[in-house]
């Protein structure tokens, strides 16, 4: 029998050949695949070769990972082969029951890349199972009046299989009463029929033993038997009949128990006890006599239990209506159970990936679905949907299948994570629905670079820091997860030399902290600019790049520096001339000094320390200016020693001294006899000592007197330094041998001409305005065009050369002034003693000029007598062109009091003429003099 079931397969898969060729050009999803088997095949036996069929080669098995659906449990394939196999006992009868055709339906599912292949497997039916009475005996009752004809219903046969190997005939074995006819039911079952041959006779024979066997069609037949015992009774000549022989009814699944179906009726038309008519199932499968009960008195059938149409659509019950004697009638009621929309769909996910990278391409496939529902009709049609709005989307792809694919781009900074929830409704009235959720995570990619806080820093650090110390962090946030969002800082530019940057400072690889591995100079380095960059641990990287400044502040770490009046290398100090005449107010000389700091820590103040003769001489608290504060006297010594101090503006402050020797002399040759026989000077530092330990004594002593002076001196002090100003350094000045006829109080009486080298650039100052009500008039540089000339390439001397006139030299008119436009330093255009810077910018160049000549000239300290007048002792042996590049620039430094500014440019530039000559009024004072 199963070889014959092979060979019917074989020829099968010939037939059905062409059609799987054809189906290969449709669709993955349009493929069915049919085989067909025997049933009660071994496990392991092959069913059919269904990767060849498919199109699948061995070396594709592994990849493709060809499977069946989850549900089937009859076959597997074969993981070498590709063959599909039986996993377990396959019973038709149990599968299908009494339907002619069987067949399992179910899903190859293969991977990689997805496909569904629908599968079916006729069952075959084999002659496995025998007829079989329900009883063992059948017994009947004739009257013996019963007339030859007359038919009586036997039991019959129960046999499980179905076409040719079904039950085909009854016989009995060989008698003279009776035969056996086989009859078939409108359902399709065959029942015996006793037929009498002849009339029975009670009184010869009250009963009889008859052999019924029923024979299936199978090869070889199978069959059954059971015993007929009749009795022969009195007679009762009329049977009762049905209303009709079929019955029909429809019936809605799930009704409660107890719910009428219908009622059979029967009628006899003998009297009596022959008359009387009682009900019975007939042949009816247990299970089915369960779900029904039937009156044996009406006829009533009512439901006993719940019905559903999932498991059994129809009903056929056989009845039997039997009177009081031994006449019977049967009947057939046909029950049709109607579905109602009692089963949800239900979701099932074939495949599912919980994990998808944020950059997956639009319509990748995330997971494959499967939806199903029980019901038929309308009431099995399924939607499916997702809940909410999430960025993906179901497309169908077969019937009841699913693929849930991507429909707008991922974002894992903005959802980590998304839950779908699908939801399954079928069309039934009302509809029912389902629901399956999922959790979906969305893996990070490197898509995001560093993002700094701010868009530029800035930051100011004071300069001596100690090195090592942080001055600055900056952070960068990545919203990316791992090492894609873990930042590192790194120094990719800066303004300063490459080759030295790391000594300069170094970045917190990971912290993002700025150290400072030096100590920085303000004077050196003010500012420099750094381009730090945030690189994440991404492949491929992503960074970002912020640019640090950072600003040095300054401290007040440089003392002042006196650049005149200087000392010679041998010691000695030069000497001025002041005219025996002077009158107060007259402009003596000037103490020029700088300080390399900035600011208010540049901010200089001038202040005498000790006198020869106290109240003889002032010095301007901001200009430096020295001037006779009174007339000189007949007790007034001729030759005077001023030891002025030059204090900063920082915290704490810082100073320097400079010794001034003064000499009341017409002229020069007047002045030196008395200088010949003037003792050495005393040492300043000693006799500073000796006043302050008689300072210190003095506010031992006198405490509170003290503190009352202080605070006196302080209030004075506030208020002078509230109106001062102060000046760029290098500013030069010498006072002439003679007082001119036609000079103003409080004016040098000489003329200061200034060369410039011509490569100078023109100076640019911010300066306050000032009135001409607020400025008394004075003049500083006079209208001399002799010319100042500065340099800083050796030692300043001063020289005397009487060849030169001791009247000063006519004034050039193309550098004459008024006496309220006259250029000068600081205080003298504007003589207070707050030294308001001049409002003039021709007298601003001109101060500018003067103060980088001085200051050169100073610095240099080889100034010559004779220079020119008004010159100041600077030195006349440098032509028109020599430059200034080597004189300091002091000007950023200077700082001008009440204002926010500073001087910030190159030199001035003006075109000089040739001096005209004058007076010197300086001399070197010392050992050589007495020569």
């Amino acid at each position: 029998m199963r070889r014959n079931g092979r060979g019917a397969e074989r020829r099968k898969r010939q037939v059905l050949l062409p059609f799987f060729l054809l189906s290969l050009f449709c669709g993955a999803f349009s493929q069915q695949i049919r085989y067909t088997i025997p049933e009660e095949l071994a496990t392991g036996s092959l069913v059919g070769p269904l990767a060849t069929d498919l199109g699948l080669s061995a070396q594709e098995l592994p990849a493709r990972k060809l499977r069946v659906s989850a549900e089937e449990e009859y076959f597997n394939i074969s993981a070498e082969s590709g063959d599909l196999v039986v996993s377990s006992r396959i019973d038709r009868e149990e599968i299908c029951g009494k339907k002619s055709e069987c067949a399992l339906e179910f899903e190859a599912v293969a991977d990689n890349p997805m496909n569904i292949f629908h599968v079916v497997v006729a069952i075959q039916d084999i002659n496995d199972n025998a007829p079989r009475f329900t009883a063992k005996y059948i017994d009947l009752e004739i009257c013996e009046s019963a007339l030859p004809g007359v038919k009586f219903s036997l039991d019959s046969a129960q046999d499980a299989d179905v076409e040719s190997n079904s039950l085909k005939i009854y016989t009995i074995n060989s008698n003279q009463y009776f035969s056996v006819s086989t009859k078939e039911s409108p359902d399709g079952s065959k029942y015996p029929e006793l037929l009498l041959e002849k009339p029975l006779d009670r009184e010869l024979q009250n009963s009889h033993q008859l052999i019924l066997t029923a024979k299936d069609g199978g090869t070889p037949s199978l069959t059954g038997t059971t015993q007929v015992r009749i009795q022969v009774t009195d007679a009762n000549d009329h049977a009762p009949v049905f209303s009709q022989e079929v019955y029909r009814v429809s019936l809605q699944e799930n009704v409660s128990p107890g719910h009428p179906v219908l009622q059979v009726t029967a009628t006899d038309r003998d009297e009596g006890i022959n008359a009387e008519i009682t009900y019975a199932f007939h042949n009816v499968p247990t299970s089915t006599s369960l779900l029904f009960r039937l009156n044996p008195r009406t006829g009533d059938i009512t439901t006993n239990s719940a019905l559903d149409f999932e498991k059994t659509r129809s009903y056929a019950l056989g009845v039997e209506a039997k009177d009081g004697g031994v006449h019977t009638a049967r009947c057939n009621v046909q029950i049709e159970i109607i579905d109602e929309n009692d089963n949800a769909p239900e979701v099932t996910f074939i495949s599912f990936s919980n994990q998808i990278a944020e950059e997956a391409d639009l319509g990748t496939v995330i997971a494959l679905i499967k939806v199903r529902d029980q019901d038929s009709g309308h009431n099995g049609l399924v939607t499916c949907y997702i809940q909410k709005e999430v960025p993906f989307k179901l497309e169908p792809t077969a019937k009841n299948y699913y693929k849930l694919v991507i429909d707008r781009a991922l974002d894992r900074e903005q959802t980590a994570e998304y839950n779908i929830t699908i939801i399954a409704t079928d069309k039934g009235q009302p509809p029912l629905s389902s629901n399956t959720s999922v959790t979906l995570h969305i893996t990070d990619v490197n898509d995001n670079a560093p993002v700094f806080q701010e868009a530029s820093y800035i930051v100011h650090v004071a300069e001596n820091n100690p090195p090592g110390a942080s001055i600055a962090q900056v952070c960068a946030s990545d919203s990316d997860l791992g090492p894609n969002g873990q930042v590192s800082y790194s120094i990719v530019a800066s303004d300063l030399d490459p080759r030295a940057l790391s000594s300069y400072v170094s970045v917190g690889a990971h912290s993002g902290v700025v150290f400072a591995q030096r100590a920085f100079d303000h004077e050196q380095l003010r500012a420099f600019q750094l381009t730090l960059q945030a690189r994440d641990q991404g492949s491929p990287a992503l960074s970002a790049n912020v640019s640090l400044r950072v600003l040095v502040g300054d401290r007040n770490d440089n003392a002042p520096r006196v650049l005149y009046p200087a000392l010679e290398p041998d010691g000695s100090a030069l000497f001025d001339t002041v005219p025996r005449a002077a009158q107060p107010g007259y402009l003596v000389t000037k103490v020029v000094a700088v300080d390399a700091d900035s600011g208010h820590n540049a901010w200089l103040s001038y202040h005498v320390l000790q006198a020869s003769e106290p109240g003889l001489f002032s010095v301007g608290f901001r200009t430096g200016e020295v001037r006779t504060t009174r007339a000189l006297g007949d007790r007034d010594a001729t030759r005077q020693r001023l030891l002025v101090a030059v204090r900063d503006g920082g915290q704490p402050p810082l100073s320097a001294t400079a010794t001034l020797l003064l000499v009341f002399a017409d002229s020069l040759q007047e002045a030196l006899p008395d200088l010949s026989d003037r003792p050495e000077p005393s040492d300043p530092h000693a006799e500073l000592q000796f006043y302050l330990v008689l300072a210190l004594t003095l506010v031992s002593v006198l405490f509170l007197l003290a503190v009352t002076l202080a605070v006196a001196l302080r209030l004075r002090r506030s208020s002078s330094s509230s109106t001062g100003g102060c000046f760029p350094s290098g500013l030069c000045s010498k006072s002439g041998p003679g007082v001119l006829p036609n000079y103003s109080e409080g004016t040098l009486p000489y003329s200061y001409n200034l060369y410039v080298a011509s490569q100078s650039a023109k100076a640019e100052f911010n300066f306050l305005n000032v009135t001409r009500e607020m400025a008394p008039p004075q003049d500083l540089l006079c209208d001399d065009p002799s010319a100042i000339e500065c340099a800083s390439n050796g030692d300043a001397k001063t020289t005397y050369d009487p060849s030169f006139p001791s009247h000063q030299a006519p004034p050039n008119t193309d550098w004459r002034f008024s006496q309220a436009q006259r250029p000068g330093t600081s205080g003298s255009q504007n003589g207070d003693e707050t030294g308001t810077w001049p409002n003039n910018q021709f007298d601003t160049e001109m101060l500018q000029a003067m103060i980088l000549a001085s200051a050169s000239e100073a610095a240099d300290g080889s100034s010559t007598l004779g220079g020119g007048a008004g010159t100041m002792g600077l030195s006349a042996r440098y032509g028109p062109q020599f430059t200034l590049q080597h004189v300091p620039d002091y000007r950023q430094n200077v700082y001008i009091p009440g204002s926010n500014a500073t001087l910030t440019n190159g030199a001035g530039k003006r075109d000089g003429k040739t001096p005209a000559g004058g007076n010197g009024n300086k001399k070197k004072s010392g050992k050589k003099e007495k020569k």
